[in-house]
């Protein structure tokens, strides 16, 4: 991938506009951009459902420790199963989702079928239609979804407010029953709070599509913990995603050229 950095932009003095695949612009300098008078577009629109997807994907796989479970069902030294094998229950269980833009709607429109109670941490209240329309519960202060969900489902953009919005502080207010996700950017999460979190007990499990570096050195100690499940930033990776990513980029990239109504301007 390109760096765009103020080098490339001084010498393409007639770019019109950065098309960006996928909803997240963490890697791009906006204002030193926008001072050289380009446009910058996403792709919200293709990347919600699959990444809402692969939310509720991983909350299952961890509740009901699926990698464990299939490791354990193919391994040659596997004799017999374990009776005292236990998970934890998805349905009836609080979800908390943090960031409750499009995507983190959609992972509550999903958990609605599991008959979740939801609770929600946005900078903007929704408006009362669509929380009802999925049962969620707004929570003004992060701090009372932290303590009462047993899922905390990580759903924001990174920015400079919410680099390492989860911290030590923040893991500890956690039920020591509770689940981490993180389908937003590695950047979000203090990875190494994490690491003590999990081997410490302060909560029971995490499940991460993103990480930080993206992948991980192989000697991180997150890669040795056995309550954990890591994928490689896969939360956009479907075949119908990828095609749908590249139409709406292209038609962004189209109007800002024609001058047209630009359908994701960031």
């Amino acid at each position: 991938r390109p760096t765009i950095d103020r080098e490339l932009l001084e010498s393409l003095p007639n770019l019109k506009v950065i098309g960006n695949s996928g909803v997240g612009v963490d890697h791009l300098d906006l204002k030193m951009i926008s001072n050289f008078g380009v446009k910058v577009t996403n792709t919200p629109h293709a990347v919600a459902d699959p990444t809402a997807d692969i939310g509720m994907a991983l909350m299952l796989a961890s509740a009901r420790r699926l990698v464990e479970g299939c490791q354990i069902a193919v391994s040659p030294d596997t004799k017999y199963f374990a009776v005292d094998w236990l998970g934890v229950e998805v349905t009836r269980a609080t979800l908390g989702i943090i960031g409750m833009g499009s995507i983190g709607y959609k992972v509550a429109q999903r958990a609605r079928a599991f008959n979740m109670r939801i609770l929600y941490h946005n900078r903007n209240r929704r408006r009362k239609e669509e929380e009802e329309a999925v049962g969620a519960h707004y929570c003004e202060k992060m701090e009372d979804l932290l303590q009462q969900s047993d899922f905390v489902m990580l759903v924001v953009n990174l920015t400079p407010e919410t680099h390492k919005l989860i911290g030590k502080k923040e893991l500890g207010l956690m039920k020591p029953t509770a689940t981490l996700i993180n389908i937003s950017r590695g950047g979000v999460i203090d990875q190494d709070a994490l690491v003590e979190a999990l081997q410490n007990k302060v909560i029971r499990a995490a499940a991460l599509d993103v990480t930080y570096p993206e992948p991980l050195p192989r000697d991180h100690p997150l890669l040795k913990l056995n309550n954990i499940i890591i994928t490689p930033h896969i939360g956009t990776a479907t075949v119908q995603a990828v095609r749908m990513m590249a139409e709406e980029a292209i038609a962004n990239m189209l109007a800002v050229l024609n001058g047209q109504p630009i359908p994701s301007e960031v």
